[in-house]
């Protein structure tokens, strides 16, 4: 009989997750779990799914979306890649491919197998960063609404959790658009994130 996940310890846990396999023959470069977790992050972090560079490297935003990421939450890389205070944990933990207009969606077996029992493990979390159309459509379930929306309703979610559009260059358009966004939610976020850090 299987151990359930929530039973196991939390490395046991973690070490199940970065050797999954379960969609390999659906990757397109094989799987690599990309997450960065420990029990007393403050932060979690909620995106998509790696791209490719993330692939290659293993270090979760470590591309041009990880650098306007970083830039918007005003961390440098080594808060950002200390697990201590970042959780970061995309809606796919696996490089999913890449389609006509960017990269594909994360893979669907990912979350139900390993996102709840991950999440009930980091007890200590006092904000979630929610980036992105997927990750609304699990953190959000009842908003029902376009990212425009939910990020529009971010004072609905205020302080614990913060529903953010993705950092990626091909969001330079909704940003112009959306001036409001960085002018509005960056400045009170980044404050939030600095207290934090310093406590």
């Amino acid at each position: 009989m299987t151990e359930p996940l929530s039973e196991l310890p939390f490395r046991e846990l973690v070490s199940r997750v970065r050797a999954c396999t379960l969609c390999a023959d659906s990757l397109p470069c094989g799987p690599r779990p990309v997450i960065q977790l420990s029990e007393s992050a403050r932060l979690l972090v909620v995106g998509q799914a790696p791209g490719r560079r993330v692939h290659e490297t293993g270090l979760p935003f470590n591309d041009p979306s990880g650098d306007r990421l970083r830039q918007w939450l005003d961390v440098s890389r080594e808060e950002f890649y200390d697990e201590h205070k970042f959780a970061i944990l995309p809606m796919g933990f696996c490089y999913p491919g890449t389609g006509k207009s960017g990269d594909l969606p994360p893979r669907p077996e990912c979350a139900p197998a390993w996102r709840q029992a991950l999440l009930e493990r980091l007890p200590n979390l006092a904000l979630t960063l929610v980036i992105g159309q997927y990750a609304h459509a699990w953190h959000l379930p009842s908003a029902a609404r376009s990212v425009t929306e939910n990020v529009r309703h971010w004072r609905h979610y205020w302080p614990n959790l913060v529903p953010m559009p993705h950092p990626s260059p091909r969001n330079n358009l909704w940003l112009r658009r959306n001036p409001w966004f960085e002018e509005e939610v960056i400045p009170t976020l980044q404050s939030r994130i600095r207290t934090l850090l310093r406590s």
